[in-house]
């Protein structure tokens, strides 16, 4: 099947699981993952409606961003990979939002950057929701009094959360993931926080983001099942 014919597949699975669970199906963003993908294949998901893609690496993007930028000034690019800080400065010019913010120090780079040019980052704070070791995120327990600290901020804009659960079939063990991440979604929602907005639940990727739409996603990443197997 092509890329467009894979995107209107996926398009068709989101609606599925967002009218099972008597959502709207307009709600859900789609992400598509652009790791390892050529410029050809990047314009052909653009083609077929796409206006976000999310990237890994700070390299690979910018690699993108200045090939795609001029002629599709629409689309917006998304960090979703693990951002070292000395890449930040970098980042602030590429991409509309990072959703895999997850240390203070991070956060402390992210705030003296962005204050220098005298803008706002949106970002999303990643959730480790699975407790698994090899996985980068606040750990889950420890997410309030993060989101506090990062309320402080003026120049960094928390606009949600994001988590990857377990890279496993079993259902039982992924959905719990995606159910506490809402769960945090709607404590911090109650906090009434300045420079907080929990607008993306930023949940489900190729394998799993059905049942992560059924349990309140918003934004899915999705790669593999769009591009094969190289798509991540």
């Amino acid at each position: 099947m092509s890329i467009k014919e894979n995107i209107q597949l996926i398009r068709q699975r989101v609606k599925k699981a967002a009218l099972a669970v008597g959502r709207d199906p307009q709600e859900i963003k789609i992400i598509v993952a652009a790791k390892t993908q050529s410029i050809f294949a990047l314009e052909e998901v653009i083609a077929a409606g796409i206006t976000d893609l999310g990237e890994n690496r700070v390299q690979e993007a910018e690699a993108h961003f200045q090939a795609l930028k001029d002629k599709y000034p629409h689309v917006v690019w998304h960090m979703i990979g693990h951002l070292q800080r000395n890449k930040v400065r970098q980042a602030l010019d590429l991409f509309g939002i990072i959703q895999s913010v997850d240390t203070e120090r991070l956060i402390s780079t992210l705030q003296e950057k962005a204050q220098k040019q005298n803008r706002a980052i949106s970002i999303l704070i990643e959730i480790n929701t699975s407790g698994e070791q090899s996985k980068y995120g606040v750990p889950a327990d420890s997410a309030l009094e993060f989101v506090k600290q990062v309320s402080n901020c003026h120049n960094v804009q928390v606009k949600g959360l994001m988590t990857m659960a377990p890279f496993i079939e079993d259902e039982k063990i992924i959905r719990p993931c995606f159910k506490k991440l809402k769960e945090l979604n709607q404590e911090i929602k109650r906090l009434n926080l300045p420079n907080v907005e929990m607008q993306y639940l930023s949940m489900g990727m190729s394998d799993d983001f059905e049942t992560a739409i059924a349990e309140g996603s918003n934004m899915v990443r999705i790669g593999r099942a769009i591009f094969g197997p190289r798509g991540g």
